[in-house]
């Protein structure tokens, strides 16, 4: 198989072939769970999801990274900075929150490897997702840029740069590893 994706799609082809059968014999798409003997629906109509969701509180985010800025949110009260950012803080309702530009270097502080995807991210190759910690203290959850795992290791320093994910060719950020 040359993706997860066609592996996935082999595999929903096997149960609707297996469902129709039921389908025919019992009159219903009906499997048994293998481990359980639990008897489960098989919804023979595909889903495909799209979905519209308001980002007008945190417009400001999206903006920064199409001017190549990373920005978050900070409490003006607490000093706490969100990110994710949010205009809502979470330790006291009634404080402001401002935007801030975040630094771009820290280290990186986990990594793993994605081999099994969602379904929807079937059509990129096995990719590694890491959480950085920025020199202000910052914790960024991110795809790390590297095709080689064993190059990466805790500790490592990092650089945070804002990049188009293809092939949707949306912006994003990544994490970097910088060559010592």
């Amino acid at each position: 198989m040359s993706n997860q994706r066609e592996m996935a799609d082999q595999f929903l082809a096997q149960m609707d072939s297996f469902a129709n059968t039921m389908k025919q014999s019992v009159g219903l798409p009906l499997l048994l769970d293998q481990k359980t003997g639990v008897a489960l629906w098989w919804d023979q109509r595909e889903i495909k999801l799209r979905f519209l969701i308001s980002v007008e509180k945190t417009r400001k985010f999206f903006e920064g990274l199409a001017e190549g800025k990373l920005l978050a949110t900070r409490c003006k009260k607490s000093g706490k900075i969100l990110f994710p950012p949010q205009v809502d803080c979470p330790d006291d309702p009634e404080d402001e929150a401002e935007w801030v530009e975040l630094p771009r270097e820290g280290e990186l502080l986990t990594y793993t490897v994605i081999y099994t995807k969602p379904y929807s991210f079937g059509h990129y190759p096995d990719y590694t997702v890491g959480i950085a910690k920025l020199t202000n203290g910052v914790q960024i959850l991110a795809w790390v840029r590297e095709t080689d795992p064993k190059k990466l290791r805790v500790g490592q320093k990092v650089r945070i740069e804002i990049v188009r994910r293809q092939p949707e060719n949306y912006l994003t950020y990544e994490i970097v590893p910088v060559e010592e």
